[in-house]
């Protein structure tokens, strides 16, 4: 629990940082009518009190979990340095093809968020939905909405407890997703 490492798919709870940034990243703003959220507990825990204080229903989908990192999880990006620095120097520059040991690929992670958020706005067009995510998974789709090639997704800086918007004009095979803000608040 807390820190930086790669945590991936381990559940460890928002701690009381995390709670005071997420709620301070929302404040009373709630024109959503609807949340979904990955199931572990640091995102699927706030999501289910910010629906219960509006009245909002919430669903957890296991697609908007974050990537899982293998043999790396719970381990800091330092740790790592230490015992085998080329191994992380070649996931930073080639994340493509140096996937860390027993770990979810990129392309196997693409094609589980990217599902999850085809069918989020099949599921719920012209709606206002919040998701409440992993910074991989806010990578992904932003990467996505902007056709950037799938290596260089790392590039893109996500805030803990920041908000990123995007706005889908249309839909099917016509919807024009656009990227409004990254990494903001709405109090």
């Amino acid at each position: 629990m807390g820190g930086e490492k790669y945590r991936g798919h381990i559940d460890d709870p928002l701690s009381e940082k995390g709670w005071s940034q997420m709620r301070a990243a929302v404040a009373d703003y709630h024109p959503w009518n609807a949340i979904v959220c990955s199931p572990l507990s640091r995102c699927q825990a706030f999501a289910q009190e910010l629906a219960a204080r509006h009245a909002l229903p919430c669903h957890a989908d296991p697609r908007f979990m974050e990537i899982h990192f293998g043999e790396w999880e719970g381990r800091t990006a330092e740790k790592l340095l230490e015992e085998d620095p080329q191994a992380l120097y070649r996931f930073w520059s080639d994340p493509l093809n140096n996937t860390p040991p027993g770990a979810e690929t990129l392309a196997d992670f693409e094609a589980r968020v990217i599902h999850g958020w085809n069918d989020l706005l099949k599921d719920h067009g012209n709606q206002h939905v919040l998701l409440v995510g992993h910074a991989g998974v806010i990578r992904m789709i932003i990467r996505h909405v902007l056709d950037i090639p799938l290596d260089r997704m790392f590039r893109l800086q996500v805030a803990l407890a920041g908000i990123s918007r995007i706005r889908v004009e249309g839909e099917g095979e016509t919807a024009l997703p656009q990227l409004i803000f990254h990494g903001g608040q709405l109090s």
